[in-house]
């Protein structure tokens, strides 16, 4: 990354909020506006002084084509600010943080608005091509007849069965296989047992309600912004969090991804949520224009490429070169923020670290990394507990890093997300 300095100035993100079965009471545009909305009218700035707004979302609604757009002329920045739309799956929020720091050190922007939302429990119900094929013969039919007997020959079976949309969405179209199912096959490849997943899950609850009760995961506590639905209802607090996450309750889990072998269960997997998060970045020239207070700054970002079907190890492809390039080891970093897409995967990537051949055939080092200390990653818990919102996970996990480094007087840490496609994506980041 060019010397230029990229500030993060201020951020925020809605409650995440577990998926019932059914549609959530948000639409993703409505997420990302009231969080936008609350972040924008602490600024000591107008929104439609804003260069542009930024939004990653990997599955926007039919009605919420360029959502970016959506939520910047919602959110009153104004017919001027350009809002547009990224998507590169779980790392979409990233993405969006990304490109607002190319253009920002390209010189076409200087006060950049970025991040990232899903609403998955929205996630569409679809007909099966078998379904589709009799919609489009009846719309052909020309008399009553081919009509009845086309009635008559009504797939009921296909008709009773919908596709489910996440399930398409979460498979790799390249290798076929469910995000979950390559977490199996980092399981088994580290020798990581059911019991290690389901500890790790049980403090990533742990932790989020231990950040609850202290307020950091709270409002007010500088991160999240309360949602209000159209009946008067409030939202404020991550609904996903266990407090009686247990390994006994894990325990009674059934394996979900691979029923007769594997250990990855819906207990020590993330959950499928609905949220937001935004990130204001500027210029230095910003900064000074406008009297800002900066709370860090982005220092450097990577992104890498790997199997599909070992895409979990995404965090370790990208944070590495990062560590090579500014001489760190794992250690030197005060904390780490790892998305929690399975237990298992972030498990493979601290064991990859700690492989002499993973480390030396595939990061290409003389040696292995070593140990992360458990007590720097993923402090206040992680999506196991809060929940993963494909767009806006890497925005969050940005963000919260930042605010946590900023609460302990720490000076820098990495950011790092597995992308479904065999992907990874990682920013370093330093306090302000």
């Amino acid at each position: 990354m060019a010397s230029q300095a990229i500030y993060v100035v201020d951020g925020a993100r809605t409650p995440f909020l577990k998926s019932k079965n059914r549609p959530g009471p948000f639409a993703a545009s409505d997420l990302a506006t009231q969080a936008g909305r609350a972040l924008l009218m602490r600024q000591k700035f107008a929104p439609d002084e804003l260069d542009e707004a930024i939004l990653g979302c990997a599955a926007p609604s039919v009605d919420e084509v360029n959502i970016g757009r959506v939520a910047a002329l919602r959110m009153g920045c104004g017919q001027k600010v350009p809002g547009w739309t990224v998507m590169r799956n779980c790392a979409s929020g990233m993405q969006a943080l990304d490109s607002a720091i190319a253009n920002i050190l390209a010189g076409r922007s200087q006060l950049v608005l970025a991040g990232g939302v899903d609403a998955l429990s929205r996630a569409p119900l679809l007909y099966s091509e078998k379904m589709v094929l009799w919609f489009s013969d009846m719309a052909a039919a020309k008399t009553a007849s081919q009509k009845a007997m086309l009635f008559g020959r009504l797939p009921v079976k296909a008709l009773l069965a919908p596709v489910i949309g996440i399930m398409k969405g979460l498979t790799d179209p390249i290798v076929g296989l469910l995000m979950g199912q390559t977490a199996e096959n980092l399981a088994h490849r580290f020798g990581i047992t059911r019991e290690q997943q389901d500890a790790f899950s049980v403090r990533s609850h742990e932790r989020v309600s231990r950040a609850q009760d202290e307020g950091r995961l709270a409002p007010g506590g500088g991160e999240l912004e309360a949602l209000y639905d159209r009946d008067g209802n409030t939202y404020t607090l991550d609904d996903g969090v266990r407090r009686d996450a247990s390994i006994d309750n894990l325990k009674k889990l059934r394996p979900f991804f691979d029923r007769k072998y594997g250990s990855v269960t819906p207990g020590n997997s993330s959950q499928i949520t609905d949220g937001a998060a935004w990130m204001l970045l500027a210029s230095e020239e910003a900064v000074q224009r406008h009297g800002l207070e900066p709370i860090g700054r982005i220092v450097d970002s990577q992104w890498a490429g790997l199997d599909p079907a070992q895409m979990g190890l995404g965090p370790v492809y990208a944070a590495t070169p990062i560590l090579k390039r500014h001489g760190l080891r794992l250690d030197d970093l005060d904390y780490w923020e790892i998305n929690e897409a399975f237990a298992a995967q972030v498990l493979a990537c601290l064991a990859a670290w700690k492989d002499p051949k993973v480390c030396r055939e595939e990061l290409g080092l003389d040696a292995p990394l070593g140990e992360l200390n458990p007590e720097k990653l993923n402090v206040d818990g992680g999506a196991i507990a809060l929940g993963h919102p494909v767009g806006a996970s890497g925005a969050r996990i940005v963000l919260h890093l930042l605010k946590t480094l900023k609460r302990n007087n720490a000076k820098r840490g990495i950011a790092s997300i597995c992308i479904g496609g065999g992907l990874g994506g990682a920013m370093l980041v330093e306090a302000a």
